[in-house]
C-alpha cells in the first residue's frame, strides 16, 4: 500500500516529455508519493507533456496539476508553480531524474529527523563529490584559507559548490552547507518570499546555490546519502552555448558571493579572478575544451563588463 506525504512537488518543464515519463514512471515506484505535483509546462505550442499530465500512469497516485508557464526559466517557473503548493513540505525536482528504491522516503525520514533541518537533497549517483588531486586541493585550500580533510558539500571562498560525497562510512544523513534543485526537500516555513529573485533568468545557474545559502541562515542543511536518483540530463538550448553559460556562470557566482555571503573584500575578488582562470586553463585539458575557449573567454570578458556596469550604478550586483 502506497503512502501519500504531504508534500508539493515542483517540476518546471520544456519540450521533454519523454524524460519526464520516465521521472513519472519512476516515481509510480516509490513506497512513498507526493500527495501533489505541480507541473509547469515552458513548452512551445506543444501538448504532449500535458497529456502525459492527464494521463493515467500505473502506481502514481499523486496528483498532477498542469500550468502553462507565463514565463520561461527554471527559476521562474518553480516561482509559478509553488503559488499553486497546498502543502507544508515543498519537493524541488528536475523533471529528468530517476528515482532509487525508497528514495522520497528517506528524504522524508531525514526532513523528519531534526527539526531544524529546513532541506535535504538525494544523493545523485552520477554526479558525485570526487578527491581532489594535489592541484585542485591547493586551489580547494587556497579560496577556503584553510585546509579541510574533504570539502564535499562546501560552498568555499567565492562561492564554490562542492557535491556531497557518496562514502558508506558517513552516517545516512550529512550536515552540508548547500543543496541542489535536482531532488531536495524543503520545510516551507524556511523557504523565502519569492521562492527565487528575478535576477535568475533562463538556465538559472546557481539559483539552488542562492537558495540554500538563504535557507542555511536559519536552518540546518542535509545531504540523505541513501535517498539516491540518477540524473538523466537532457540536452536543452539553454546549454548549448558556452559563451552563454560563461557570462551567466560568472555573473551569478558574483552575485552569490557578494550579496548572499557577502563577501566583497579585495581578497575575495583575488579568489574570484583565480577560479576563473583555474576554470580557464582546465579547458585546455580536452579538444572540447579548446573548441569553447574563445567563446568562454569572450562569455566571461562580457559577465565582467556587466558586472563593472552594475557597480557603476550602484546596485553592487
Amino acid at each position: 500500500m502506497v503512502q501519500i506525504l504531504p508534500i508539493s512537488a515542483l517540476v518546471p518543464t520544456r519540450h521533454r516529455p519523454a524524460a519526464f515519463a520516465r521521472t513519472l514512471q519512476s516515481l509510480a515506484q516509490q513506497s512513498v508519493q507526493p500527495i501533489e505535483m505541480i507541473v509547469v509546462d515552458g513548452s512551445d505550442d506543444d501538448d504532449q507533456t500535458q497529456i502525459l499530465c492527464q494521463n493515467q500512469i500505473p502506481g502514481l497516485i499523486t496528483q498532477i496539476q498542469y500550468y502553462r508557464a507565463t514565463e520561461i526559466g527554471a527559476a521562474t517557473q518553480r516561482n509559478q508553480a509553488i503559488a499553486h503548493a497546498t502543502q507544508d513540505v515543498i519537493w524541488l525536482m528536475d523533471d529528468d531524474i530517476l528515482l532509487e528504491p525508497d528514495c522520497l522516503k528517506r528524504l522524508w525520514d531525514a526532513l523528519q529527523s531534526d527539526l531544524q533541518i529546513g532541506g535535504v537533497s538525494a544523493m545523485i549517483t552520477n554526479q558525485r563529490y570526487l578527491p581532489p588531486g594535489p592541484i585542485s586541493r591547493a586551489l580547494f585550500q587556497f579560496l577556503h584559507g584553510q585546509p579541510e580533510t574533504s570539502y564535499a558539500g562546501k560552498c568555499i571562498g567565492p562561492a564554490l559548490n562542492l557535491l556531497p560525497e557518496d562514502n558508506p562510512n558517513l552516517p545516512e544523513v550529512v550536515p552540508v552547507e548547500w543543496l541542489n534543485t535536482t531532488c531536495t526537500l524543503y520545510r516551507r516555513e524556511a523557504l523565502p518570499q519569492p521562492l527565487f529573485s528575478s535576477h535568475f533568468t533562463g538556465y538559472s545557474l546557481m539559483e539552488d546555490v542562492t537558495l540554500s545559502l538563504m535557507v542555511g541562515k536559519q536552518w540546518k542543511l542535509a545531504n540523505a546519502r541513501t535517498a539516491r536518483i540518477f540524473h538523466d540530463s537532457q540536452p536543452g538550448d539553454h546549454k548549448n552555448h558556452s559563451g552563454v553559460l560563461a557570462t551567466m556562470s560568472l555573473i551569478n557566482r558574483h552575485y552569490v558571493m557578494t550579496q548572499i555571503l557577502g563577501r566583497r573584500s579585495p581578497s575575495d575578488y583575488i579568489k574570484l579572478i583565480v577560479l576563473q582562470l583555474f576554470e580557464v586553463a582546465a579547458l585546455l585539458q580536452s579538444l572540447k575544451g579548446w573548441r569553447s575557449l574563445p567563446a568562454v573567454i569572450v562569455g566571461k570578458a562580457e559577465a565582467v563588463a556587466q558586472i563593472m556596469a552594475s557597480k557603476s550604478l550602484g546596485n553592487g550586483t
